[in-house]
């Protein structure tokens, strides 16, 4: 799957093919791909054709940031854009003779499989004020016990260390179908959002009885219900009195989501690469990434997606590969052998978070987990051939496969 489901293979023929036409016809690349974006309100039937969805599912854009995801990105390395074309070479005293470009691809994604994606949540009112959040959704170390608490925090009017997560352990926690397809801050955040709201109405209705008023005559800000005569009374003060004051009842709600939509988030990445022509050694000079990834609800946690995306990409684009033997085993099964960056092979990189507001996820959410990961390797394969010329179709480009390449094209 490789972060994914098969749209970074996609991308990367996709990407390269619309910078190929763009050169063909003489246009500039962002040129041309900014005369071909996808615009709010308008349909997505490819979407269809992909199988991403149900049948008779048509996917409506209804918030797009790609625009403002071109201009950071493109305006972080170098000046955006493809270099001039020049292809200019370079010497040094340690016999390189180097050629830099850049290149650039733009993405759109998913958010969750519509008609197929569910999540459920529980939430538990205790008398000291706090709250089990009990979600099937599990947390692959994206953070999503910190998200989801998020938002159930937010609804409640409480803070973050007063939601308790239980999540993953399916002998107690609600169903969930899975923590895949980039879909646990929209599908199961919309299921802690509903179970949230029910659980507020409850203790509205305590406070109601606490303060000697109808309930539908409560505001709630801040954690406080008021009355339009001013009387007012804390969550957490409902909260016990829900245990033993008049009502004498254990609050507890549970909600859960059918996802029926696929908000798209959209994503561009521009990169300047180094290419030494005697070695086929390709070098990240600079590469910067920016999603529209709807509302943030926690952007250190986005941005960490999006930094992760950019290493996984860039391992994607030029050291990982599976290699066989001829019976199917596998040849480099191990971390030596399998070739991973690390910190020390990751050169500066910039992310960046776009936000624009998706009506249909809650407080507006888009997803981020996948679609970071979309762009780098074309990215890096366009800058390979603005650089030299010579365009690159086998993933990655180890020194060998360039050198290759170069010496065919009489580099």
């Amino acid at each position: 799957a490789f972060r994914g489901y098969g749209a970074p293979q996609g991308y990367f023929a996709l990407e390269c093919h619309m910078d190929e036409v763009a050169r063909e016809i003489g246009m500039d690349p962002l040129e041309f791909k900014r005369k071909n974006l996808i615009h709010v309100g308008d349909k997505d039937p490819i979407a269809v054709k992909l199988g991403e969805g149900k049948e008779g599912f048509e996917r409506v854009v209804r918030t797009c940031g790609i625009e403002e995801c071109i201009e950071l990105a493109g305006g972080a390395v170098a000046g955006g854009g493809a270099a001039d074309g020049s292809r200019g070479c370079s010497e040094d005293g340690l016999f390189r003779k180097v050629r830099r470009g850049r290149g650039f691809a733009l993405c759109m994604h998913g958010t969750g499989i519509p008609g197929d994606d569910v999540a459920g949540a529980t939430i538990k009112v205790n008398e000291d004020g706090s709250f089990n959040l009990l979600v099937g959704a599990t947390d692959l170390g994206t953070g999503s016990d910190t998200v989801l608490a998020q938002m159930a925090a937010e609804v409640l009017g409480v803070r973050l260390e007063d939601i308790v997560v239980y999540s993953s352990d399916t002998d107690f926690t609600p169903f969930d179908v899975g923590a895949y397809a980039s879909s646990t801050t929209y599908v199961s955040g919309t299921a802690v959002v509903r179970a949230a709201g029910k659980v507020l109405e409850r203790l509205r209705e305590v406070a109601a009885e606490i303060i000697g008023v109808e309930a539908g005559k409560l505001t709630f800000e801040n954690g406080v219900f008021t009355s339009t005569g001013g009387q007012s009374v804390p969550v957490k003060e409902v909260a016990l009195q829900s245990f033993y004051g008049e009502s004498k009842r254990q609050i507890s709600e549970t909600a859960s989501f059918l996802n029926l939509d696929c908000p798209p988030p959209f994503g561009a990445c521009f990169v300047e690469v180094e290419v030494d022509l005697c070695t086929g050694l390709v070098r990240i000079i600079d590469i910067a990434s920016a999603i529209d990834v709807g509302r943030a609800i926690n952007p250190d946690l986005a941005e960490g997606q999006i930094v992760g995306c950019i290493a996984m990409g860039i391992g994607y684009a030029l050291t990982e590969e599976m290699l066989f033997s001829s019976e199917g085993r596998m040849l480099n099964a191990s971390l030596l052998d399998y070739k991973i960056p690390t910190s020390l092979d990751i050169p500066d990189l910039k992310a960046f978070i776009v936000e624009t507001v998706e009506p249909s996820g809650p407080f507006g959410v888009k997803s981020v987990g996948e679609v970071g990961m979309d762009p780098i390797a074309p990215a890096i394969a366009n800058a390979i051939f603005d650089a030299t010329g010579v365009r690159l179709r086998d993933l990655p480009f180890t020194p060998e496969k360039v050198l290759a390449a170069l010496e065919e094209a009489g580099l």
